[in-house]
């Protein structure tokens, strides 16, 4: 039993209640045939692989130091490839009616794709700096997973705190999108914050630490976000056929497929960057903080 026992769980679980509705949505919608359902088949697999991928994280990172900085460089990864999903199914579904055909909706997932590149960029690089500059590391990772959230969440943003009238899309989604944004703020907050482990020291160690309830309050923000875009998916399908082109094979999995391709690139060099490092750095040293050493002593 270690810090990193219920993590592992607070993700592998997920991963396969996530799986399930990806097989209940199959058998209601044509992925292989009907386009519409193409961006939120994108999302489906994202939202199945992150999680996965953040428990294999959790799972293998106390091999070595090596390995542990390589996982963490993967989950950051998958966390920009969800945030891409993110963009590719709000362009199709979540973007308010006025903006429809815009500049914005027609690069809105060009721009994720640079989004999810500086995402695994910022956070990869945080990793080397966790040590020496702790603070600088934390502000970094913050920015990095902020920042392609923010951008992602523009349209919902605008549509359901700015607009009003009959051209703001509010339908039975709106509420579902409320629970996802009370979910993402509660996840940032943890992430950020450290509690409650810092009000009591030792007492959090193994269950209930900061890292665990910001795990699951992503599952659970993911968890309203997929059904606000199966609401919105259905709720708009008329209209969204009327006013916009079907989705394309290459906006939709095409994008993904790149991406995927650059954040590897981006991740291999980082592995490179960890491998040629002399093995007296400091981020690849055991850090026991001074207190802890004194208290040993």
């Amino acid at each position: 039993m270690t810090n990193e026992t219920v993590n592992i769980w607070t993700h592998f679980l997920p991963t396969w209640y996530f799986l399930w509705r990806f097989l209940v949505l199959s058998h209601s919608m044509d992925f292989y045939n009907e386009a519409y359902a193409w961006p939120l088949l994108v999302y489906m697999l994202v939202i199945c692989l992150y999680p996965f991928i953040s428990s294999c994280a959790h799972t293998f990172s106390t091999m070595s130091a090596h390995v542990r900085h390589i996982c963490y460089f993967l989950d950051y990864g998958a966390l920009s490839l969800y945030s891409l999903g993110c963009a590719v199914s709000y362009r199709a579904y979540v973007m308010p009616d006025q903006w429809i055909n815009t500049t914005l909706h027609c690069y809105f997932t060009h721009v994720a794709v640079f989004n999810s590149l500086v995402c695994t960029t910022l956070s990869c690089y945080s990793r080397f700096l966790e040590i020496e500059q702790p603070k600088l590391s934390k502000a970094l990772r913050i920015t990095a997973f902020s920042y392609p959230f923010l951008f992602d969440n523009i349209p919902l943003f605008y549509r359901i705190l700015l607009c009003w009238g009959e051209d703001c899309s509010h339908n039975d989604a709106v509420p579902t999108h409320y629970h996802h944004l009370v979910f993402a703020f509660l996840t940032c907050f943890l992430f950020a914050s450290h509690l409650p482990e810092r009000l009591a020291p030792g007492c959090f160690d193994y269950i209930g630490h900061s890292h665990q309830l910001f795990h699951i309050c992503a599952i659970m923000g993911t968890h309203f976000q997929l059904e606000a875009i199966v609401l919105d998916m259905s709720c708009r399908h008329a209209w969204l056929l009327a006013h916009t082109p079907l989705p394309s094979l290459g906006g939709t999995l095409g994008v993904v497929l790149v991406s995927v391709v650059l954040n590897c690139l981006v991740i291999g060099i980082f592995v490179l960057l960890l491998l040629w490092a002399p093995r007296s750095s400091p981020f690849l040293q055991s850090h026991v903080p001074d207190r802890c050493k004194q208290k040993r002593e």
